[in-house]
């Protein structure tokens, strides 16, 4: 088959803005003219279009691809701002009033700065709050793995706890779905690692390391709701039950209708600890759960495959 040579005709623009170019192929035809360029060149347009078709774009790109862009002020000056910085006056903003106070303007005010010069650091909310729940995730301070899975998996439970109550709104942000920045990967990484060696596959690893952070999650949730409810109302857990609720509690006992409720009133102590024991307790349930899963003799917590 011979090609036939023929020189490209003249590429046209209509008053639509839409490109007529005899020389392109139909399909990429129409990619050059669903574009709009501020100077067109037909070559540099078509490969613009393959690009275009490639890449995905900042706003479909994770946080974690991109790049920072730095403000600068002036040739060779400093960068006036940074995603570190926009992040730290963020959370600053959540701890002291909610994730409600926390938007573009309230934070760009804090750092005397104008609300769009954020987009260059983030291009949206979704982006701040993968930068803030990442953020907090490495203020968890991880241990030296000993070897020994169930005080390594306690270990990271209970300084999770410790940061959940420093920031009462990253809990329920941080279980809305995986964030893969390199503080919640490093978590991540060092709860599965403690399982691994013992012979399980990766789904149960990753069940069994889920399984406590879970838990983990859940228990600081309503541990921070006594909380508010406390500071909302006035009265603690014990004040709330003898007073508010109390009456209401007698007349369901008396009914007869309810014996493991009227059990757990008359007989229950684990309500009456203090929050960090009654945490503690839950989590070695929890992690006698795990045990249950492991290879017989591993109970205990010994990892002596990785030693």
């Amino acid at each position: 088959m011979r090609w036939r040579s023929a020189r490209p005709g003249p590429c046209r623009r209509d008053r639509s803005g839409s490109v007529e170019c005899p020389s392109v192929c139909p399909h990429l035809r129409r990619s050059i003219s669903s574009t709009t360029y501020s100077k067109w060149n037909p070559i540099s347009s078509t490969m613009y279009a393959f690009r275009r078709r490639a890449m995905p774009s900042h706003e479909n790109m994770t946080i974690w691809m991109r790049p920072e862009q730095l403000e600068r002020t002036g040739p060779g000056r400093r960068p006036r701002r940074s995603r570190a910085e926009v992040t730290t006056a963020a959370i600053e903003i959540a701890d002291g009033e909610g994730m409600e106070a926390v938007t573009m303007r309230r934070i760009a005010a804090e750092l005397g700065t104008g609300a769009m010069s954020l987009y260059r650091y983030v291009t949206g909310r979704d982006d701040l709050i993968d930068l803030m729940i990442d953020a907090v995730m490495g203020e968890i301070d991880l241990p030296v793995a000993g070897g020994d899975w169930r005080r390594d998996l306690a270990a990271v439970a209970e300084r999770t706890r410790v940061v959940g109550l420093r920031h009462p709104w990253w809990g329920a942000l941080a279980n809305r779905r995986p964030t893969l920045g390199p503080n919640s990967l490093a978590v991540q990484e060092f709860a599965m690692t403690a399982l691994d060696g013992f012979g399980l596959d990766i789904d149960e690893i990753a069940g069994l390391a889920w399984m406590v952070s879970d838990y983990t999650y859940g228990a600081v949730q309503r541990e921070i709701g006594w909380s508010d409810q406390a500071r909302a109302t006035g009265m603690d857990m014990a004040e709330w039950m003898s007073g508010y609720v109390g009456p209401y509690v007698a007349q369901l006992i008396s009914t007869e209708r309810y014996p493991m409720f009227t059990r757990t009133i008359r007989e229950s102590r684990v309500p009456h600890l203090p929050a960090e024991e009654r945490f503690r307790y839950g989590l070695d349930r929890v992690l006698n759960g795990v045990a249950a899963n492991l290879p017989a003799g591993t109970d205990h917590g010994a990892n002596t495959s990785r030693r």
